[in-house]
């Protein structure tokens, strides 16, 4: 029969499936019915329906009245039929097809909701929503306890009242558990757990703790193979765990009734074990409960063994960059450093930016700080390869623009690199070469002159911090970042005062999520003011600065670099210049002898007298004059002979016929190091000895 159309007074009532529905006459005869209804009641349309009748409301009335009925067996029902409840509503249109001209009512007849159907559907609504729940919550983080929290909360207190998650120790740190049988070993660490405010469980192991070993048993061994253990009574799990009586607190929470145990398993590896418990919740952990749990557990195992595995490759990232960085801190003639390095947000995101202090000849120093667009193992080894680059580069002694016109040629290089490696599809997609995003900032600090050039590709200006003034940022000319090429970088020169302070960093350290960089840039330079470069220790105030510069919310990693700038004593530095003339080479030597006699390095007159020899002869017999020579002394004694030629020495092994070519041969023998650098009036060849006598 169609659903009739409801006209009467009050609310129309609410039906279900197990909802049927009987109309009937003002006699109680049977006008139509459901199939539903045919399975409740022995009424027949027709015929009068007896039990129906006392429903109805008295003659007069136009109310309808709500009651329960107890059926009796009959055909096609059960002897357990529940009661049910009867709302009856008048109608005041005769029903569709019924016969009669009187007042119709319309019975609708509701099985009654028991105890136990009630805390059925309870327990179906509390595993839905914690299907739901697990499907939406699982696997959103890349942090292993994260992970284990956000289980242990979703667990309590609708599923269980208390729960706890047990990870291997080796998970915890990014590695693969053991594999193990049923005699194998796997260490577990109480990483997660979650209870119910109504109980107690003070005896219970604490989160960070670690397990006491479990023996091996028939109970426990299906967790061995990914498989739930089920234990409905907590009595038998007290008898059956085979661990020391006084331990046994620290497993099971007093007051417990039933538990489920179930392994986190991924790929064949028991990852840890998640328990959940039931104290005040009255009924017990059954098949259904334990299957519920197996399946949000398996989402859970995955997210922690993904986790584990980012948690690995994080790792293997840091220790790479870090060992790429150089030393925090070193000490040198030209200056002391201190470099600070940290990703961005908790860590989980390293990227490519990078620091590094390189020593270049006569004393001077280089400082560097880059940045690699990009986060994870691909910018870390991009970032190794430019560091490599720079180091080499610098080796050659060049000036800070061409060095950095050369590094743009090798980030040029990478790209043709890259566009070589990917397939042809992905290149007639790509519209123009993939170029790797890349800044850097390249400073030459020379401690006998008091001067500093700088170059800059796509990096912010270097602050500067006088002993007595104000910090600055130095009015460095802009280049384009790496990787665009065709631009020459222009190279930046001013004095540095000794005891003044120089501040190299990465965007990461001022830019913020929907900030301006400007802002930034401002709270860094704001950082600096009042502080004094000469007295403050370098660490410290490196932390202090980053951690009051950096944004709450980084979107990048960054890095620091402090330099207090020293200055070479005049009384450490000697230098001459003498005209082209032969002649003057023995002059030459006088002057350099009686300079180490005044140092004390006599015993080093010898090998210094015939370098300076040598090396005044060339310049003198090939580039003309005038001819500079200079002596400095440190930790070790350097020897510069210029001159106006920009023609490159090369050293060469002199055959037996050949009248010369023997003296950069000699030099090279006897002295450390050499090399030769080109200036902006000619080149300057230099060579290194260790200081063998007392220092003055």
């Amino acid at each position: 029969m169609r659903e009739p159309e409801h006209r009467g007074p009050g609310p129309v009532p609410a039906t279900a499936g197990d909802t049927a529905a009987v109309v009937l006459d003002e006699e109680g005869v049977v006008l139509a019915r459901s199939q539903r209804a045919a399975t409740l009641l022995d009424c027949s349309p027709g015929r009068t329906c007896v039990p129906l009748l006392g429903m109805l409301p008295r003659a007069g009335t136009d109310a309808g009245r709500t009651g329960h009925l107890t059926t009796a067996p009959g055909a096609g029902r059960t002897a357990r039929q529940p009661p049910l409840v009867c709302t009856v509503v008048p109608l005041t249109a005769h029903a569709p097809g019924g016969p009669g001209t009187g007042t119709q009512w319309l019975v609708l007849l509701t099985p009654e909701e028991t105890a136990e159907g009630a805390a059925e559907r309870d327990a179906h609504r509390r595993r839905t929503g914690l299907s739901q729940a697990a499907a939406a919550g699982i696997g959103t983080s890349l942090d292993v306890i994260e992970m284990a929290e956000t289980l242990v909360n979703l667990l309590v207190p609708d599923f269980a009242d208390l729960a706890t998650v047990d990870i291997a120790e080796n998970v915890l740190v990014g590695d693969e558990p053991p594999r193990f049988d049923t005699s194998g070993d796997v260490r577990l660490r109480r990483t997660a757990a979650a209870q119910s405010p109504e109980i107690s469980a003070e005896d219970l192991l604490a989160v960070g703790e670690a397990l006491p070993p479990v023996t091996d048993s028939t109970l426990m061994r299906p967790l061995m193979k990914g498989l739930p253990v089920l234990v409905p009574d907590v009595a038998v799990l007290q008898a059956k765990l085979g661990v020391d009586p006084k331990a046994l607190p620290l497993f099971v929470p007093s007051g417990a009734h039933s538990s489920v145990a179930m392994p986190l398993y991924a790929r064949g590896l028991i990852l840890g074990c998640v328990t959940v418990w039931r104290s005040q919740l009255p009924y017990a952990f059954g098949e259904e409960d334990a299957a519920l749990l197996r399946d949000v557990v398996s989402r859970a195992a995955l997210g922690v063994d993904n986790a584990r595995r980012y948690t690995k490759e994080h790792r293997s990232v840091v220790t790479l960059q870090r060992s790429l960085l150089p030393r925090s801190a070193l000490d040198s003639a030209a200056a002391e450093t201190v470099g600070v390095y940290q990703p961005a947000g908790d860590g989980l995101s390293v990227g490519g930016d990078w620091f590094d202090v390189i020593p270049l000849p006569s004393l001077r120093v280089a400082f560097v700080v880059g940045d690699v667009v990009g986060h994870g193992l691909d910018a870390t080894a991009a970032m190794a390869r430019l560091r490599t680059a720079v180091q080499t580069l610098a080796d050659l002694d060049l000036d800070p623009g061409e060095l950095l016109t050369h590094l743009d040629d090798l980030v040029l290089g990478f790209s043709e690199e890259q566009m070589t490696s990917e397939s042809r599809s992905d290149r007639a997609e790509r519209s123009e070469p993939a170029v790797l995003g890349a800044t850097c900032l390249y400073a030459v600090y020379d401690p006998v002159a008091g001067r500093c050039a700088v170059a800059a590709a796509g990096h912010p200006p270097p602050v500067l911090l006088p002993p007595d003034g104000e910090p600055v940022f130095l009015d460095v000319t802009p280049g384009p970042p790496l990787g665009v090429g065709g631009v020459p970088f222009q190279v930046t020169e001013f004095v540095v005062r000794p005891d003044s302070m120089l501040a190299f960093f990465t965007d990461g350290l001022v830019e913020s999520r929907g900030g301006d960089i400007e802002e930034g840039m401002e709270r860094l330079r704001g950082s600096f003011a009042g502080a004094d470069p000469r007295t403050l220790p370098l660490d410290e105030l490196s932390r202090t600065v980053f951690d009051g510069v950096r944004p709450e919310e980084p979107v990048d990693d960054a890095a620091l670099l402090l330099a207090r700038i020293h200055a070479l004593p005049s009384d450490q530095v000697a230098e001459w210049e003498l005209e082209a003339d032969l002649s003057l080479v023995a002059h030459a030597r006088e002057l350099v002898v009686g300079q180490l006699s005044d140092w004390q390095l006599d015993e080093l007159g010898f090998v210094t007298e015939l370098v300076v020899s040598e090396l005044v002869t060339n310049a003198i017999r090939y580039a003309g004059g005038p001819v500079g020579l200079r002596l400095i002394r440190d930790r070790v004694l350097v020897c510069e002979v210029s001159d106006p030629s920009s023609t490159q020495p090369r050293l060469r092994r002199a055959r037996e016929t050949d009248e010369g070519g023997r003296g950069l041969f000699l030099v090279a023998q006897l002295t450390d190091r050499w090399g030769c650098r080109f200036t902006g009036t000619g080149k300057t060849i230099w060579t290194e000895q260790p200081l063998a006598g007392p220092r003055g």
